[in-house]
């Protein structure tokens, strides 16, 4: 369901069901969380095989739980999410084609989100009687503003690749979303650690600040001969 390979600085981790638009399973999901998190490249790359990136949880999974195992599958969908966004390496979700639900969900935790233009992107949950808990309430409307989210979680309507551009649910559309992880591959792995690290912070806005500065410090201090061979060039 899930596989790896890592190439060139980068892991590519593959939702490989496509049977089943690549839906998961709580196995599913716990083979996901161990391949970001295992992960000893700079940058994590994520796509789903077959004509879907992902639709989310495997419903014949939900139709079969208590409340107890509801709340449990939900937790650990968050969990996922949770891994996916505070992982070493930079995240970036390849989407094409369908991104539903749970899908979205995976991909709002990546730190970019790059589609193709194919891409479609919905939170149907509420046609259903249910909603987006891996996360959805809490990224969703960080991500795109509380009255997108509310529009797309309450409509469950589909929105395409340049809609989501514009909304900010996406952060570029290109043919070739693999090429923006390999862009990022080639920077210097510990300032993409450190920038992810920084825009992460949920400090208050003094410690981010004085974070901020000791890690610019540490960087320079780090880099000091390839600062200076640039200045002199």
């Amino acid at each position: 369901m899930i596989r790896t390979q890592d190439d060139d600085g980068v892991r590519v981790v593959t939702l490989d069901r496509p049977d089943r638009r690549n839906a998961l399973t709580p196995d599913g999901l716990d083979a996901l969380e161990a391949a970001v998190t295992d992960a000893s490249q700079p940058v994590v790359y994520l796509r789903g095989a077959g004509p879907a990136f992902c639709a989310g949880a495997d419903l014949d999974v939900v139709a079969g739980l208590d409340r107890e195992g509801a709340e449990a599958f939900a937790e650990r969908g968050q969990r996922v999410a949770d891994a996916i966004a505070d992982a070493d390496s930079a995240v970036v979700a390849g989407i094409d084609g369908a991104a539903r639900g749970g899908g979205v969900e995976l991909a709002l935790a990546a730190d970019l989100r790059v589609a193709t233009p194919e891409a479609t992107f919905a939170e149907p949950g509420v046609k259903l009687g249910l909603f987006g808990a891996w996360g959805g309430t809490v990224r969703l409307p960080r991500v795109v503003g509380e009255g997108e989210a509310l529009d797309l979680a309450l409509s469950g309507r589909t929105v395409d690749a340049e809609s989501a551009r514009r909304m900010g649910l996406v952060s570029r559309v290109t043919d070739d979303p693999r090429a923006v992880a390999d862009e990022l591959a080639a920077n210097d792995p510990r300032t993409l650690r450190a920038v992810k690290a920084r825009m992460r912070d949920d400090a208050p806005p003094e410690t981010q600040q004085r974070r901020e500065a000791e890690v610019f410090g540490e960087l320079v201090a780090r880099h000091a001969d390839a600062i200076a061979d640039r200045r002199e060039s």
